[in-house]
């Protein structure tokens, strides 16, 4: 991983036009590809980014006052283009080989029981497959609704707003896969917070509290007198 410390203006030319103008910054450039953008503030989200497959071209500065251009290209030909007039910091990192995240047994077992009862999330249902992975890290579930159309599911114990972040990037990186696209969003967890369930309407994201004792079916009627 390359750490770049800088002053910087950014740049997306795409579908959509984005622009940070110039300020400190940090760059970070990791293995597999990806660019992101990140202030002192904002928590863990990037102000702008590009997934993987990219590349990076160092190219002429267009300005008198800059030092570099970047231009990070997506296979779409979209780019992010980073104006550098200083750099404070650079270095390179070797992280290697992540483990990868390791929930908590509630959350690993929800995601297990949903899978097998997939239709809990609807009539019609089917399953893609488990930890469906993504540049950015996997996603639950991946899930056909009973029209086809592909479904992404983030679930957990409890749902905040973290949750749903990571689930709106799981969604936007998914929906630029024409394989996939239109990708809708189901954020399941044992308790939605109302914040979260907010924010998650906003973005279309459609919230499902899951009944964990059901899931295992413990709540069964099939053998009671009463």
């Amino acid at each position: 991983m390359r750490l770049v410390i800088a002053r910087c203006q950014v740049d997306y030319v795409g579908r959509l036009t984005a622009h940070l103008p110039m300020a400190r910054r940090l760059l970070m450039m990791k293995a597999d590809g990806s660019v992101l953008v990140h202030s002192d503030g904002g928590s863990y989200k990037p102000l702008n980014w590009m997934s993987p497959p990219c590349w990076l071209e160092d190219r002429e500065p267009e300005s008198e006052t800059a030092q570099q251009l970047w231009v990070v290209t997506n296979k779409a030909g979209e780019e992010l283009r980073i104006t550098v007039e200083e750099i404070e910091h650079d270095s390179k990192h070797e992280l290697g080989i992540d483990p990868g995240l390791v929930k908590d047994g509630v959350e690993a077992h929800l995601q297990e029981l949903l899978a097998e009862h997939i239709e809990t999330l609807g009539a019609g249902y089917s399953l893609i497959r488990r930890e469906y992975m993504t540049a950015i890290g996997p996603v639950d579930i991946l899930c056909r609704d009973a029209d086809g159309s592909t479904v992404a599911v983030e679930i957990k114990r409890r749902g905040e707003i973290d949750g749903v972040e990571q689930l709106t990037r799981y969604l936007e990186l998914l929906n630029r896969d024409p394989l996939l696209a239109p990708v809708a969003g189901v954020f399941a967890a044992q308790q939605i917070k109302p914040q979260a369930k907010v924010l998650a309407n906003d973005r279309g994201i459609r919230c499902l509290t899951l009944d964990y004792n059901a899931l295992r079916g413990t709540d069964s009627d099939e053998f009671r007198l009463f």
